[in-house]
């Protein structure tokens, strides 16, 4: 497991929520943190390094986590749809 893996893992999860929960975005359906998970590992190490670095300020400052990580996850489905031609 990658260093990111295991730290987005690791909030997730101490901020109560379960990596299979869904994550509502209109017009979309069955999209999980897990899967968030597994798409933001994919991605440059660079990439990586600032989303992290986003998550660190944004909890240091006891703001919501998941707003930004549900901000991540309409790019993701936006991406998809790119790659799907839709």
């Amino acid at each position: 497991m990658s260093e990111i893996e295991t730290y987005l893992n690791n909030l997730i999860e101490e901020k109560g929520t379960d990596l299979d929960t869904e994550i509502q975005i209109e017009g979309h359906f069955g999209i999980t943190y897990k899967h968030l998970v597994e798409f933001i590992t994919s991605v440059p190490k660079e990439m990586q390094k600032e989303i992290r670095t986003m998550l660190v300020k944004i909890d240091f400052k006891n703001g919501d986590v998941f707003h930004y990580l549900k901000h991540l996850a309409k790019g993701m489905a936006k991406q998809a749809e790119a790659n799907m031609g839709w």
